[in-house]
């Protein structure tokens, strides 16, 4: 897994609660995702969560910006999503508007973090 000081140093150039949210998406990943690897994508400006080097490995990514946070599936489009919680139009991908801190916690958060995890094994 990465530092918290290169994840810390990654995040430190967005806004406070950017900042603190992301810090928290990544202990519910790391907590939720046994094993996981953690990539920083600097080019791409995202945190990578996976179980090898491949993209089909891939999980999901953490993505920061100016506007917010968004927590990204490779499959969301396979993914169970009761909560309604998936957005976007990719033929592959989907991703979640991570708006509080609660939502992180939440149990519609983790339920599709253990459906990603299903579809990956």
């Amino acid at each position: 897994m990465t530092t918290n000081t290169n994840i810390d140093n990654f995040l430190s150039q967005y806004d406070e609660a950017v900042f603190k949210n992301a810090l928290l998406l990544r202990e519910v990943l790391v907590k939720n995702l046994p094993g996981i690897i953690e990539q920083i994508d600097l080019p791409a400006k995202m945190i990578g969560y996976c179980y090898g080097q491949k993209y089909e490995e891939l999980i999901c990514v953490s993505i920061p910006s100016k506007k917010g946070l968004k927590l990204g599936f490779n499959r969301g489009i396979e993914l169970d999503d009761p909560a309604h919680l998936l957005e976007g139009t990719g033929k592959i991908s989907r991703y979640v508007q991570i708006k509080s801190s609660e939502q992180i916690t939440s149990l519609s958060l983790k339920k599709l973090l253990t459906s990603a995890l299903t579809i990956y094994k």
